[in-house]
């Protein structure tokens, strides 16, 4: 993998780059679609690709391991295959998913223990065991094991918990040493920071990952219910210390401004499920604020969901039609509300591009996310 930086905004932290990957080159700044088990939820690869324009999707090693298991996807040759999508993917470790287990897993040195929430099954995850599972989807991208710590979270709790996390990081390191690609395609690791809220644990952590050359690094254990700004200050301090030449990854973020803020502070790449699980809770993100279409003011209104967003279903329906589908309950609602927000993210941070390229982010930045907080 190779990342190219092509651009800096002159009024902040703010860049365009390029990532090159075995599958194509990715445009940074990015927002990756979240395919948990191998589909983004109501959308076909088809649509993510033409319509959408995604350029990397995101699965699970967690839910991919229980469903539909490894032996599977090697059969079928990697989750590539399998799915049909024949662009650059992501694995997250399935970290996120142990802290979200918290009744049912335990963790110790050599790794977590966890019931399945399918079959009560128990399992083991290791370091190790994550690394050969994520070899054998085959991700262009794999993320080292780590944990989530929760939020408020005592000190010596999260300094405990960084400290295993970078054991555990040279373990998957060491792993990833060892064995080989199964498929005819490099596959890179992404090691961790974490620490919480507490900024000398952060810049402990954000030292010891960048000590350790990765081709790229992320940020973990933010969007778990701090405040916005906690949130910003410890992004802000971890992209002063990680190596500039290597893409950032902040994990589980967030809503469209919490994205244009931190792209200002220097990251690259983002995941989340809210364009998806909100849209399918009625929740559309347009440039001029956020809509509830349940809502009875647009029963009659037969302008397009959002003529500004690049989306044949943004263009295309009414808010109208979508929110009679939503009323009916019809399975189509579902798939209109979800392509509109995914396209209406793809574009957002396509035109954070653009304007870090023309050397007007800030400015750009400091009007769009505004318009976009209000509540139509």
């Amino acid at each position: 993998m190779k990342f190219e930086l092509i651009a800096k905004d002159s009024a902040s932290d703010a860049r365009a780059g390029e990532i090159h990957t075995g599958h194509g080159t990715i445009e940074t700044p990015i927002f990756m679609p979240v395919g948990t088990a191998g589909s983004v939820k109501a959308v076909t690869q088809e649509q993510l690709e033409k319509d959408i324009k995604a350029q990397i999707i995101l699965g699970n090693t967690y839910h991919l391991y229980l469903r539909p298991g490894t032996t599977i996807l090697e059969k079928a040759g990697g989750l590539h295959h399998f799915t049909g999508w024949h662009h650059p993917i992501l694995t997250d470790s399935g970290g996120y998913q142990v802290f979200s287990l918290s009744g049912t897993r335990k963790i110790k040195e050599e790794g977590v223990t966890f019931q399945s929430h399918i079959d009560g099954s128990r399992h083991l995850f290791s370091p190790e065991k994550v690394m050969d599972i994520q070899r054998t989807i085959g991700a262009d991208i794999v993320m080292a094991f780590d944990e989530c710590t929760p939020y408020p979270c005592e000190r010596h709790y999260a300094r405990e918990s960084m400290e295993m996390t970078h054991r555990w990081l040279q373990r998957c390191i060491n792993r990833l040493k060892e064995t080989e690609p199964l498929y005819a395609h490099e596959q890179v690791l992404f090691p961790i920071v974490q620490g919480s809220t507490f900024k000398d644990l952060r810049k402990q952590s954000a030292e010891t990952i960048a000590g350790k050359e990765c081709d790229g690094n992320a940020i973990g254990g933010l969007s778990v219910g701090e405040p916005e700004e906690m949130m910003y200050e410890t992004t802000g301090l971890v992209c002063n210390i990680l190596p500039k030449d290597k893409p950032r990854y902040l994990m589980g973020v967030g809503t469209p401004w919490n994205i244009l803020e931190s792209i200002s502070l220097g990251i690259d790449m983002f995941d989340c499920v809210m364009p998806t699980r909100n849209g399918r809770n009625g929740m559309l993100f347009t440039a001029k604020g956020v809509i509830n279409i349940r809502n009875k003011k647009w029963a009659e209104d037969f302008s397009p969901i959002d003529k500004d967003t690049p989306c044949f279903a943004s263009r295309h329906y009414s808010k109208a039609y979508l929110r009679h589908l939503f009323a009916a309950k019809e399975i189509l609602a579902l798939q209109l509300a979800s392509l509109h927000n995914l396209s209406f993210y793809l574009n957002l941070v396509k035109q954070a591009r653009i304007h870090i390229l023309q050397g007007d982010f800030t400015e750009w930045k400091n009007k769009t996310a505004k318009e976009m907080k209000e509540r139509r």
